[in-house]
């Protein structure tokens, strides 16, 4: 049997090298598009059943379609071969764009990527679809960190965006269901969500900011008014805090850190007058409670 060239697989080798292969970055910093391997008939190629990416939206779809019929595919689609054919690893839109716009043949590069390697670039590439809305792209950071062990630097350094965007980005997973469905739905941005994520209440406080239609600023200033209520002032199911004072801003800034670097909801809870005090993690899935056992262990 010949010997089969071998290639390091994605987790071996990096996050930042596997979208090499995905983006053809030689290409890219000339400024010019990746050359395809071949075009092959639209209907030998199908889309990946995993995808994570269950809408694309119609407007933007049609647009897309329109364009391809004016200029064609400029971009390949990255495909693997497989069912006696090709299955898509990134490109699924430009895939049905083709299909609208009347195509029978279409570029591709292929590539030998494993089942576990475009389950991550399929991830990454829903992450930087144009619709996409916070809290998705927030979900996606999780899963890459949970699924693949990906850091917030090696997602920064891959995608190209700031530790800190990846961070506070993440941070709006700590935040209930019903809040993030307000961001989901467009009724409040990211910046009024994590505004609130201190909140006592941010569910009745984000209904407050939805129904004034207040700016991020008027929202931090509801949130610290609620912060500075007398506990008798509270709703009832708010509850009370230990010791009966609110946590100072140092504190709460502490927490926001922590709970951005970890990807979990962090509470510090210092003893007045004392140096001691206690903090604790909440982790909502085994896998984050995993990945806490594992940075709690190695120290990374």
């Amino acid at each position: 049997m010949a010997d089969k060239p071998q290639r390091q697989r994605g987790l071996g080798r990096g996050l930042s090298a596997l979208m090499a292969d995905v983006n053809d970055r030689d290409a890219a910093e000339k400024g010019e598009a990746p050359q395809p391997d071949m075009m092959v008939p639209i209907e030998q190629v199908v889309a990946n059943p995993d995808q994570p990416r269950r809408r694309f939206d119609p407007d933007l779809l049609d647009d897309l379609s329109a364009s391809i019929k004016e200029k064609g595919i400029i971009q390949p689609l990255i495909v693997r071969r497989k069912y006696g054919g090709f299955e898509i690893v990134a490109g699924e839109r430009r895939w049905r764009a083709a299909q609208k716009a009347g195509l029978h043949q279409i570029p591709v590069i292929i590539r030998d990527f494993d089942d576990t390697e475009v389950l991550e670039i399929a991830i990454i590439e829903n992450i930087q679809r144009a619709d996409l809305n916070p809290v998705e792209e927030a979900a996606g950071y999780i899963q890459l960190m949970n699924k693949f062990g990906h850091t917030q630097e090696k997602l920064a350094e891959a995608l190209g965006k700031s530790r800190s965007h990846i961070a506070n980005t993440m941070r709006l997973m700590q935040l209930p269901e019903v809040v993030r469905d307000f961001v989901t739905e467009g009724k409040l941005s990211a910046g009024h969500a994590r505004t609130l994520i201190t909140a006592k209440d941010p569910i009745s406080l984000a209904k407050k900011v939805i129904s004034g239609d207040l700016s991020v600023r008027d929202t931090e200033k509801l949130v610290r008014k609620a912060a500075d209520e007398p506990e008798g002032d509270r709703p009832a199911t708010v509850g009370k805090k230990r010791g009966g004072t609110a946590k100072d801003a140092d504190t709460r800034a502490l927490e926001d850190d922590l709970s951005a670097n970890l990807g979990m909801k962090v509470s510090v809870d210092h003893k007045d007058g004392s140096e001691s005090g206690a903090l604790s993690i909440s982790y909502t899935t085994l896998d984050e409670l995993d990945e806490l056992c594992r940075i709690l262990s190695t120290g990374k």
